[in-house]
């Protein structure tokens, strides 16, 4: 961490910033600056001072932080910060990544329902896409996730419906680790449709908010959270996503801190598929398939390589170049002399003579009384 605050957090320094984070919306870029410049606690006196005429002053005064922390640890809820052990030091980089106009910003803290060590999130992958998910796309989600599982890469989402869900579905059924960044408090499940699996998550990985307990949906709150899933992880996936889509705001995000954008093309036809085809054609996403693809992304350099793929291979891929030169100039359907032949691959008639004897050797070709000629099914 880079701020005020690196190092050991005190106990007033983590009071602050849990008041800060149950006063202020999600990814509000002025109390970010505050606190990247003065410190959590600095930046809540200054929040304090009612001239500002924003309410958050009064906000700040309803909250009382240790209750807030004593709820949240009664129900299985812990709060971290920058400078926590298990702090994701990728959300650092939020602080860099503040555009005007756009929510910004490393949130004061994260609240976290789970087991798992959020630290196990430096190798991980966002996969993200539409709620209105086709056959196709499950079908692209469940293949990329379930190799990234077992290929030991967590998998991060949104718990949404559509791809969100199939992506950390799949995960789990690969036996791989998965976590849930949500737009309300950890303590609520939304969609309600999703309650098995968000319960699921809280109680063997993680669930990740940084709106506190009781915290409801709301469209900014979705917005602002898909920085965090951005942030959060190496790299970001976008399956199937219309042309206004949460999961390019996902990628928008991917894209400003420099973290690879990867995007599976769909049927040109497909509305789900216009935005994130849209992507690839400006070449502000990388193409991917395949699981491997999206693993030698995000590894490090040398590292996950995938071999180029190549096509059916023929017969004919096991004549030298010499030898696919003459086979190219024997007729299929009437014979022809070696010294035709020679003439049209521009050799002496003793070189195609003799590669035209290997090629009959190789079942390429047939000597007839008339001349040379395609042996058939070649």
């Amino acid at each position: 961490m880079t701020g005020p605050t690196a190092g050991a957090v005190t106990e007033s320094e983590r009071l602050a910033r849990v008041a800060l984070s149950c006063a202020v919306e999600p990814g509000d870029r002025t109390t970010s600056t505050m606190i990247l410049d003065l410190g959590a606690e600095k930046a809540r006196e200054a929040s304090l001072d009612p001239k500002a005429g924003s309410g958050l002053a009064d906000r700040l005064r309803e909250v009382d932080p240790v209750r807030c922390l004593e709820q949240a640890a009664r129900c299985g809820i812990r709060f971290l910060v920058p400078g926590d052990p298990e702090w994701p030091t990728r959300l650092d980089d939020l602080d860099h990544a503040m555009v005007e106009g756009t929510f910004g910003g490393t949130p004061p803290g994260i609240w976290v329902k789970g087991p798992m060590p959020l630290t196990e999130l430096e190798t991980s992958v966002a996969v993200v896409g539409s709620r209105s998910s086709s056959v196709y796309g499950r079908e692209m989600t469940r293949m990329l996730a379930s190799h990234l599982a077992l290929s030991g890469i967590p998998v991060v989402s949104g718990g949404a419906l559509g791809i969100d869900f199939e992506a950390h579905d799949a995960t789990l059924g690969a036996h791989g680790a998965t976590v849930a960044v949500l737009a309300c408090g950890v303590d609520r499940v939304y969609p309600e449709a999703n309650r098995v699996l968000l319960q699921h998550l809280a109680a063997e990985f993680a669930v990740v908010s940084e709106q506190p307990s009781g915290s409801a949906p709301t469209r900014p709150r979705f917005l602002a959270r898909n920085r965090l899933i951005a942030a959060l992880t190496r790299g970001t996936v976008v399956v199937e996503a219309a042309l206004r889509s949460g999961a390019l705001n996902t990628a928008g995000w991917a894209e400003l801190l420099s973290r690879p954008v990867m995007c599976v093309p769909g049927p040109v036809t497909s509305y789900t598929s216009r935005g994130v085809n849209n992507w690839v054609r400006q070449g502000r996403g990388t193409v991917v398939t395949h699981g491997s693809e999206v693993l030698e992304l995000i590894g490090e350099a040398g590292e996950h390589l995938v071999e180029e793929p190549r096509g059916e291979e023929r017969p004919r891929d096991s004549l030298t170049k010499v030898e696919q030169h003459v086979l190219e100039w024997v007729p299929v359907s009437a014979s022809v002399g070696a010294d035709s032949i020679a003439r049209l691959a521009s050799m002496h008639v003793r070189d195609a003579t003799s590669t035209l004897r290997r090629l009959r050797d190789k079942r390429f070709v047939r000597l007839t009384d008339e001349g040379w000629r395609l042996a058939p099914d070649v």
